[in-house]
């Protein structure tokens, strides 16, 4: 059996990005459930998440800002874990990603274990 590692992606998009219209947004979603169904049906789903675009960040003086973090003029919209056998492979499977279609972005990365 082939040695699979776990890899995130992490989905980026434009905040202020127009809503979809109804019919796009049925689209969009089947969009969404095909690939991750396509990676679910290899076995090779860990988890995924939406998040919202609400939030609080955390400063290192402790203090509280309102919002997200924006860098680049994107934001983390989501993300997914997945099993692939390289960091090569991850990247491949993430060209499938429906948010590239919706204008944003998908970082890949290997995720390392945390050493007690």
């Amino acid at each position: 059996m082939e040695n699979l590692l776990d890899y995130m992606l992490l989905f980026r998009l434009q905040p202020g990005t127009p809503q979809p219209k109804p019919q796009q947004l049925t689209a969009i979603h089947e969009q969404w459930s095909k690939f991750i169904g396509a990676i679910a049906s290899q076995a090779r789903l860990v988890s995924t998440n939406r998040l919202s675009f609400e939030g609080n960040i955390i400063n290192k003086d402790l203090s509280i800002s309102n919002g997200s973090n924006i860098t680049n003029n994107e934001t983390l919209s989501g993300n997914m874990v997945i099993k692939a056998s390289s960091l090569i492979e991850a990247t491949e499977m993430a060209k499938e990603c429906p948010v590239l279609a919706m204008g944003g972005s998908v970082e890949v990365r290997a995720i390392l274990p945390m050493q007690p």
